[in-house]
């Protein structure tokens, strides 16, 4: 048997689009499936004629490859990633590299990182994103790991990601979880993208009646302009899809209950733990959450009072509003995604890169857009940027489309269509932009009933109040 340069453990489309990424870079490959049946499948199917070794057992695969080894996990995240681990260490040797490719939550790949390191092996937290063909033709790729590791694993990576602007989609991240941190904040990011665009959707449809077939042009033409992004390429594309069986527009007929694999709620609770405000994640989550109850929407939609009807201005003016809205939402929803990723880098060390990470997501993951460039470049000017609101391309963006943001918002509230997002992405541009919020009250209100003190504005020290007498 030839020596392989990479194992991949988990043969599910995501593990056997990466090995036949690796095989057609060159790479020599080896691969296990706790499932035998499915490498057999593969091995005689799609990895027929590559670079690729069927093995079939853990102690085959290790056999098979060069020293020092690297081994990429492709399986659930959770308790399956250290059952493999444990499985793994009595064929590997100290200075072996093993890789998790998996969406795992980034507080286990720091223990497992401890862990291992502690015992002499290198461990790489990988978070991939591009979805199935990525995947196969050049995923974005977040690292993070000892940088020793990401050092021998560093020309499989770069050969199979992405490319922008001849660029690879992919850069050493950090330390120990900072990869799986970084893959859980970009998909918190795609989840408040997916709702936003879901919104306005809602909105043309209800509110202006536009069929599926009328959408998509509107999809489209936001696509070539500065909403141009892999999410609104496919939204474009779903509206015209018809459905063979019934010859109706597929969308109309898929069950409005949104589901969700949990990184946008770690997204939320970490940023819930690290006190920085995600409020457009944050309703992204919590409407795919109230979606699911879809029985007692319908129910109450029966009992419940609230005004309906249809926009009876100027039909494009509004649909320009739109998308400016959506525009200076979509910002929003970045502003606070990248101020999550700066808090985590200072409180656990992890000195990530912004404007590279950044640069990364311009292709290959599921929220590359256009507008990544002028993030990238943000970051590039002023690398410790308090917030992405502050630079002034967004600064002015946001500027000269809030107005639009608060018409759609008005005009949504007032026939009735629940736009959480978008609503959470003007409070918090507002919250951001006031200089006095009435936490003072708040404040007062907790030293009334709890004594738990405040300061004050008008000279130093920490105060409290006996506030009945």
């Amino acid at each position: 048997m030839k020596e392989c340069d990479i194992g991949v453990i988990g043969l599910a489309v995501m593990g056997q689009n990466l090995a036949l990424n690796m095989a057609r870079n060159s790479f020599m490959v080896a691969v296990y499936n706790r499932t035998g049946a499915k490498t057999e499948a593969f091995i005689e199917g799609p990895g027929a004629g590559t670079n690729i070794t069927a093995t079939y057992s853990l102690e085959e695969l290790v056999g098979a490859l060069k020293r020092p080894r690297l081994v990429m996990m492709m399986v659930q995240p959770g308790a399956p990633v250290d059952e493999v681990i444990a499985q793994l260490m009595p064929y590997l040797e100290p200075g072996d590299v093993i890789m998790d490719g998996g969406n795992s939550f980034f507080p286990d790949t720091e223990r497992r990182s401890q862990e291992l390191e502690t015992r002499g092996f290198k461990y790489l937290g990988v978070g991939i994103s591009g979805g199935e063909g990525g995947a196969l033709w050049g995923p974005s790729i977040m690292p993070g790991g000892q940088h020793s590791a990401y050092i021998l694993a560093e020309a499989i990576l770069t050969a199979i990601a992405a490319r922008a602007d001849g660029e690879p989609c992919v850069t050493y991240i950090g330390p120990r979880g900072s990869g799986h941190f970084v893959k859980m904040v970009h998909n918190g990011i795609e989840y408040a993208d997916m709702q936003l665009i879901a919104e306005a959707y809602d909105i043309l449809h209800q509110l202006l009646g536009l069929s599926a077939a009328e959408l998509h042009p509107v999809f489209a033409r936001w696509n070539e302009g500065e909403l141009s992004s892999y999410l609104m390429e496919i939204t474009a594309d779903i509206f015209p899809f018809i459905d063979e069986e019934t010859g109706q527009p597929l969308v109309d007929l898929i069950l409005d209950q949104a589901e969700q694999k949990g990184t946008g709620r770690w997204t939320v609770q970490s940023a819930l733990d690290l006190g920085v405000p995600t409020p457009s994640i944050n309703a992204a989550v919590e409407t795919r959450l109230i979606s699911t109850y879809k029985a007692e929407r319908e129910q109450a939609a029966g009992v419940l009072t609230g005004p309906r009807g249809r926009y009876q201005g100027d039909r494009q003016a509004f649909v320009d509003a739109l998308g400016d809205a959506l525009y200076a939402s979509k910002i929003c929803s970045y502003a606070q995604g990248f101020a999550l990723l700066r808090t985590a880098s200072r409180q656990y060390e992890y000195n990530l890169n912004c404007s590279e990470i950044a640069g990364i997501w311009r292709n290959g993951c599921i929220i590359r857009a256009r507008f990544l460039d002028d993030v990238r470049a943000a970051y590039t000017q002023a690398p410790e940027l308090a917030n992405l609101l502050l630079a002034p391309f967004f600064r002015q963006a946001v500027g000269g489309r809030h107005k639009a943001l608060r018409q759609v918002i008005a005009t949504a509230a007032k026939f009735g269509i629940p736009i959480p997002a978008m609503g959470a992405s003007l409070a918090y541009y507002d919250s951001y932009r006031s200089a006095q919020l009435p936490a003072n009250l708040t404040q007062a209100q907790r030293d009334y009933f709890g004594a738990h003190t405040y300061r004050r504005l008008d000279r130093e020290g920490v105060f409290t109040t006996k506030w009945v007498k």
